[in-house]
């Protein structure tokens, strides 16, 4: 799939790090270094604008490096870049560790992800059909 990107980053392109990677990663785009404090979150610029196709998305998610190490992660994961935003990709980070972390240029801070997608097309009932689960909420399918 060829997706039109916009790369007015300091940094190469995204790439897939491996043959069978699901995601590329994204890197800061910073003119200078971005301290974050515990549970301190920051929007961080990438420098990249992409134009997805319609019936794509694609998912912003933490990098698991990232989060085990230094308990850095994306606020809103997934965050999710619609096929009709024009706009440039930032990452919402949360420093959720309790030592200050330092987001460096082209740091890579999170990966992505493109993927398909439906829109539902809702229909108004008055009832639904019956499941063995039925109401059943969190944790009620057992251990």
């Amino acid at each position: 799939m060829k997706i039109q990107i916009v790369n007015k980053s300091k940094h190469p392109l995204p790439v897939y790090a491996t043959e069978l990677s699901a995601g590329v990663d994204l890197r800061a785009n910073l003119d200078q270094p971005v301290t974050l404090e515990p549970l301190q979150r920051c929007l961080i610029p990438t420098g990249l604008y992409i134009a997805l196709p319609q019936g794509y998305e694609a998912q912003v998610r933490p990098r698991s490096g990232l989060a085990i190490k230094k308990g850095i992660t994306v606020l809103n994961s997934p965050g999710t870049i619609d096929a009709d935003y024009r706009g440039e990709i930032c990452v919402i980070l949360i420093n959720l560790s309790s030592e200050a972390f330092v987001v460096e240029d082209g740091e890579r801070i999170a990966q992505m992800i493109v993927a398909r997608h439906e829109q539902a097309e809702w229909e108004s009932v008055e009832v639904l059909d019956e499941t063995v689960r039925g109401a059943g909420g969190f944790g009620h399918t057992g251990v």
